[in-house]
């Protein structure tokens, strides 16, 4: 629909931006931190880009401080980051470290005293390796009770300053690409497994929230969701149909649970006649549809997906670009059911990610329409090689663009009728990419750093972080000048 006039963005609304601890903090081994899987993965050759790690990172750790303090000078009113469990229990579900509880006490009264809402991700992908040592990580119904322990302790350790807090990020990322893609870890491929240990995530996530109805009752919780809304690549009824089992394969089994407790029956179905539908045991329906319907749904929203139909011989893995090389990703799909394709109507970053600010409106009409629950955008953003140039500036006017583009898109929505608490840019600063390095930046604030030296870590303001300041000050009125008016 094309509004005369657009809603104003709520009062209320969180103006955010979002990290991770693995990414951002450092101090690896520092204070009585345990290891996690990511600090042993990366550390194995050819796993990541020019063998990079988060040992320093950009060394949040002890540069907290100024990093709030340029939170504050920005304007932020919410800030999302991700609790290492291993620096709250080393080894995983023994001994707590109180050390590790104090550096988050010290980042949430400095956020709160910056006016700036705190919201804590409990789990980022950094599983302490001693788990996965003992019984698998994810592949053990044990994970379940030991990751239960981790959130209690914190629900009673923060749930007095804290309102907001998301369970699980990108749970279909980090078993996707840790138990089928086999790139990150534990590094294995077997879809099997993957079903199975994305099950003992589901019942983790569940347990964990009815712990946290008990323990913060006044809070809000809910899952981060790496959300792709898919498209037909046209409208022949073969492409139309692999265009709804991607939806449901991708999106729906994942949300479904998360906001009703329930596996979606068609692809369950399928999964079962292909041998590798996930073990239920007696009580695990009652564990989900206790834990379900959460506060809210958390979005991570960066691409939309495109597939046509796939042959039962077609195409299953391909490669993913995580050098920067524009055209190197290949396209991946599940015999039987879908395979992606490019879009001709989307251009593309340098790593092959589609840009569409409209795929985030459509998303967020689908989620209002399937599970009538409010949205919190807890990730978007643009990586992108940014180059520091004389007088300690970065124009990034690329990421001014795309940003912009997906809070108008945002803003469509609200006035759609969609209830969104907020917007969490990714990344406040700049930080390790994972599998990517340094090289690919998110931040409104450059580091300096590559992957060869940490160099000063100094923080450099960049263009886009006076974009987004103002954009805060005005309410996201600024938005109305870039577009010429409301549509």
């Amino acid at each position: 629909m094309i509004h005369r006039q657009l809603q104003p963005f709520p009062a209320d609304f969180l103006w955010g931006s979002a990290s991770a601890a693995y990414q951002i903090e450092g101090a690896w081994d520092t204070d009585g931190k345990g290891p996690s899987v990511w600090d042993v993965y990366t550390k194995q050759e050819g796993t990541t880009y020019k063998g990079t790690n988060g040992d320093t990172a950009v060394d949040h750790y002890h540069r907290m401080e100024e990093d709030v303090a340029l939170m504050k000078e920005m304007g932020l009113k919410a800030y999302r980051f991700s609790i290492a469990w291993t620096r709250i229990y080393p080894e995983g579900n023994t001994h707590v470290n109180k050390t590790g509880l104090g550096f988050y006490d010290k980042l949430i009264d400095h956020l709160i005293a910056a006016d700036i809402e705190p919201i804590v991700t409990v789990y980022h992908w950094d599983l302490p390796q001693a788990l996965m040592d003992a019984y698998g990580g994810w592949e053990s119904r044990q994970i379940v009770d030991d990751f239960d322990r981790y959130c209690r302790t914190l629900f009673t350790r923060y749930g007095d300053r804290v309102k907001y807090w998301v369970t699980l990020n990108e749970q279909n990322v980090f078993i996707g690409l840790g138990y089928n893609a086999g790139i990150h870890p534990p590094g294995v491929q077997d879809e099997k497994r993957m079903h199975q240990a994305n099950h003992h995530a589901f019942l983790a996530n569940a347990k964990a929230t009815t712990s946290f109805r008990e323990l913060v009752p006044d809070g809000k919780v809910g899952p981060s969701f790496a959300y792709g809304p898919v498209y037909a690549l046209d409208a022949k009824p073969e492409n139309i149909l692999a265009a709804e089992n991607a939806e449901e394969l991708n999106n729906h089994w994942y949300m479904d649970v998360y906001a009703h407790g329930t596996y979606p029956q068609t692809m369950f179905r399928y999964l079962q006649e292909k041998g590798t539908a996930p073990q239920l045991e007696p009580g695990d329906d009652a564990i989900l549809k206790q834990g379900s319907a959460p506060d809210f749904m958390g979005v991570n929203y960066y691409r939309t997906t495109t597939v046509e139909a796939n042959p039962l011989d077609g195409v299953s893995s391909g490669k993913m670009n995580t050098t920067g090389k524009k055209g190197t990703s290949e396209d991946t799909g599940v015999p039987g059911l879908f395979k992606t394709v490019k879009n001709p109507n989307l251009e593309a970053t340098n790593w092959d990610w589609e840009i569409d600010p409209q795929g985030l409106r459509i998303g967020l009409r689908r989620i209002k329409n399937r599970y009538e629950l409010p949205v919190l955008i807890s990730e978007n953003g643009l990586g992108e090689f940014d180059k520091l140039e004389e007088g300690d500036r970065v124009h990034d006017p690329y990421r001014i663009d795309y940003l912009a583009s997906h809070l108008e898109a945002i803003q469509e929505a609200v006035s759609d009728g969609v209830d969104v608490l907020g917007y969490c840019t990714w990344s406040f600063t700049d930080l390790l990419s994972w599998l990517n390095g340094y090289q690919k930046r998110y931040g409104f604030v450059y580091i300096d750093r590559d992957e060869e030296s940490e160099r000063s870590l100094r923080r450099i303001r960049k263009e886009s972080f006076y974009w987004y300041q103002e954009v805060i000050r005005t309410q996201g009125a600024s938005l109305l000048q870039r577009a010429g008016g409301s549509s």
